[in-house]
Formats: C-alpha cells, sequence, structure tokens
C-alpha cells in the first residue's frame, strides 16, 4: 500500500467507525507504529485533519464528531464511502467497455488506489467488480500510442499529423488535423476534428488511425454549436447536413422495444390506431440506418423516402439470394 492510500485508508476507516482503536490501524494498514504516527502527523499538519485520541472510546475520531456516513471534508482528494463505491463501478464500468485496450493501462493505477481506499473490512471492490459485467459486442482494437497522442493533442489544443486508412475507400492518407472531440460510439472510439487537407470536419475512426504525430502548432478551434450542427444532425456517426427524412413503421410488438429508444436527437414518433409505432427523423447518409433497420427483419417496413426503401429491399433481395 502506497504513502497517499494509506493517508485514504486512515480517514475512511475513522469515518465509517467513528471511532478506532490503534492496533486496528496498525492490523488493516500493515505497518509499524511509528509509521502510523508519522502518517497521523501528516494528515494533521498538511491536510489539517482534526483526529484526536480518544481515551473514553479507547480509540482515534474526529474531533468535530460527525456522524457514521458523513462526508469528512479534508483538502485534497477525499470521497465518502458511497462515493468510493460508485468510483469502483464507474472504473469497471468504462474498463468493460474499453475492449479495444486503449484506456486499460491507465485505469490499472486507478483501480489500485481505489482498492486501497476501500480495504478489506467493508464490502471488496473485487465483490462489486464480479456484480457488473459488460459486454462490448463490436469493438476493434486501436493504437494505445496514437490514442495517447490524440488525448495529448485535445488537451494542448494543438494540430496532429495523422496517417489514416480508411476502410471505406481502402485508402491511406497522410493529414494534418485539428483534433475537436473524442466520441465514443457503439463500442469504438472516434475523433472529431478539421481536416486542413479537406478543409472541412471529418469523424475519423480510431482504429484507422496507424500513426500520430504532435505538432507545434495552434489547433484550428470550431465552437461546439458549429460541431452539433455538422454531426447531430444525420444518422449514427456520419455527418453532414440533413437531406433527407427517414419515416419507419414498426409492428406493436416490436414498438415494445423500439418505442423506448432514440435512433435519432430529433426524432419524432408516435402510434397509429393499429398499434404500430411510427419513427421519423432526419439524416444524410444510410449506411448505418440500413444497417439497424435490416436487424429489424420483417417487424419494420420503411414509408419514406422511396430511395431508403429501394435500397432497403435490394439489401433483402440480396440476402434471400444467397439461401437459394
Amino acid at each position: 500500500m502506497g504513502d497517499m492510500e494509506r493517508l485514504h485508508r486512515i480517514k475512511y476507516l475513522i469515518q465509517a467507525r467513528q471511532c478506532v482503536p490503534l492496533q486496528d490501524f496498525l492490523d488493516e494498514l500493515e505497518v509499524s507504529k511509528a509509521t502510523f504516527k508519522r502518517d497521523l502527523e501528516y494528515l494533521r499538519d498538511r491536510m489539517n485533519a482534526n483526529i484526536i485520541y480518544d481515551r473514553m472510546a479507547g480509540g482515534y475520531r474526529f474531533e468535530n464528531g460527525k456522524q457514521m456516513g458523513q462526508k469528512i471534508e479534508l483538502p485534497g482528494l477525499w470521497f465518502s464511502e458511497e462515493e468510493a463505491t460508485a468510483l469502483v463501478l464507474t472504473q469497471s464500468l468504462l474498463s468493460g467497455l474499453d475492449q479495444g485496450g486503449l484506456l486499460g493501462p491507465h485505469l490499472e493505477p486507478l483501480q489500485n488506489i481505489i482498492d486501497g481506499i476501500l480495504g478489506r473490512s467493508e464490502t471488496t471492490t473485487k465483490e462489486l467488480r464480479k456484480r457488473l459485467k459488460v459486454f462490448g459486442m463490436s469493438a476493434r482494437k486501436s493504437s494505445i500510442q496514437s490514442f495517447e497522442v490524440i488525448g495529448n493533442a485535445l488537451l494542448k489544443r494543438e494540430r496532429l499529423r495523422i496517417t489514416y486508412y480508411a476502410k471505406g475507400v481502402n485508402e491511406t492518407t497522410e493529414r494534418d488535423i485539428s483534433p475537436q472531440r473524442l466520441i465514443y460510439y457503439r463500442d469504438n472510439w472516434y475523433l472529431d476534428a478539421y481536416c486542413h487537407l479537406r478543409k472541412g470536419l471529418r469523424s475519423f475512426a480510431m482504429d484507422g488511425v496507424l500513426k500520430a504525430l504532435l505538432l507545434n502548432e495552434k489547433a484550428e478551434e470550431v465552437s461546439e454549436k458549429q460541431l452539433n450542427e455538422h454531426f447531430g444532425e444525420s444518422y449514427g456517426i456520419f455527418s453532414g447536413k440533413a437531406t433527407q427524412r427517414a419515416k419507419l413503421k414498426f409492428t406493436p410488438e416490436r414498438a415494445r422495444w423500439v418505442a423506448t429508444e432514440t435512433w435519432h436527437k430529433h426524432q419524432e414518433s408516435s402510434f397509429d390506431k393499429d398499434g404500430n409505432y411510427l419513427l421519423e427523423f432526419d439524416y444524410n447518409q444510410d449506411p448505418e440506418l440500413i444497417m439497424d433497420i435490416l436487424k429489424h427483419g420483417s417487424e419494420v417496413e420503411v414509408l419514406a423516402p422511396t430511395s431508403l426503401k429501394k435500397r432497403v429491399k435490394d439489401e433483402l433481395i440480396k440476402a434471400v439470394e444467397k439461401y437459394s
């Protein structure tokens, strides 16, 4: 257990039990009496922690006499036990979502600190993590090195030179970009950026970034409003101003699930007299939309536009032909 973990642990033990005997501290922290005394003095002198020894109670407590479960505020990074538990669950959730392995090396040190904070006497972090399972179904492996460089560029607001492989056109290009924000979407990471090669906003799949180099140049700034207008009007991860409006009809049976889903942040929905669920929204490109429609099979019908209806029909015909 590191020094900071011990300091956290001392604070949490007192907060949880109100009064803690010296031997309990030595057993929990696995330290000598001298080491505990040094930690105690540090908490008192540097953290202004009002920890006193109560001879009547036979242990150490906070002088202000906070009740069990209440948060004791001290300078630095402190959490109540409930907050630390929430932090465990959040860290576990992030680890589960991170099927591509980008955050793992950075989350592991945090996990060790959290384990040190909660210790062994309360509900263990191992038990909490065992009760939370997250399944990432479509995550693609990305470069940890590129992820770190891009994160650094986002914080420093500097340009990047990337080597990028676009799967759709099977093409590799080198371009300078001004990174704007990272997006986690459907188990994968994407980077919204201003592309100086294409002179416009683009979304880059992180697994397509083969190499990233931080440039000593100020990034081109794009307002949040512009980003939302460009990336928010279309469907899914595809960007661009919406040019068409989709109208879908789901059977009453499938509506039990779909009616609670958000397909588009500006969607409109209603039920007809037969209980069918009608869903409408604007979009630009349709590859992802077609995939989402097809997964509902005969439980959905495209009502508009005609072009989308034809594309879905053609895909269904081609699928049937493979089984003829």
